[in-house]
């Protein structure tokens, strides 16, 4: 990156004080500042509403619960009419996009075509980003029409479930524990109970 625009001890991030508005993003804005080398290719972060909301790095326990998770899941969905990826790209607007752990989709559908409408579930695992995943992300989601949306708690692996998306976010919502099954609505033949898998939580809800 050109040392002149960025200088080393310049920090990425900032906070605007409360009630001042804030420049906001296009996609298409943000690709262009990637390839001119503004931003690099490796830092991670999505564009909500225009905002660019920086992506905390990913702990031990993040991968240890999303590993598990691709090892029961990736089996389950091989050579079927559902595809599965993990942490690709979803733009879900003009100034949005976002990298979810894992995204689930009709095989019919072409993966440079998949949107929220298309998606059949997605499931995001976190571990300090909890309160952003579960807050912010899940009203978008739910505005957007997403019709399915988990969050999976990495520490206690309390799954918090998202269904009936509007306007206002989903209506409904609920939280279950390590050892209850997870249905997908969409998707029964991908149950799972995350205790099952030989995972054991690291702390209490």
């Amino acid at each position: 990156m050109n040392k002149i625009l960025r200088p080393r001890d310049f920090l990425l991030t900032t906070q605007a004080a409360e009630g001042m508005a804030r420049r906001r993003w296009s996609v298409a804005e943000i690709e262009a500042m990637v390839a001119a080398g503004i931003l690099l290719e490796d830092e991670r972060f999505e564009l909500i509403g225009g905002e660019v909301v920086p992506m905390s790095p990913k702990g031990n326990r993040h991968e240890v619960v999303k590993q598990a998770l691709q090892e029961y899941w990736f089996p389950k969905v091989a050579g079927g009419d559902v595809g599965l990826i993990t942490e690709t790209t979803l733009r879900t607007g003009a100034d949005s996009y976002c990298e979810p752990d894992f995204l689930f989709w009709p095989r019919s559908i072409a993966l440079a075509d998949i949107t929220v409408a298309t998606t059949l579930l997605l499931v995001e695992v976190a571990d300090t980003s909890l309160a952003y995943d579960t807050g912010r992300k899940a009203h978008s989601y739910g505005a957007l029409g997403l019709r399915e949306y988990w969050v999976i708690n990495a520490l206690t692996l309390t799954t918090h479930i998202h269904r009936k998306p509007s306007a206002d976010g989903y209506g409904w919502t609920r939280k279950l524990g390590p050892t209850k099954r997870l249905v997908p609505k969409l998707l029964p033949a991908l149950a799972v109970a995350l205790a099952g898998l030989g995972l054991e939580p690291l702390a209490d809800d």
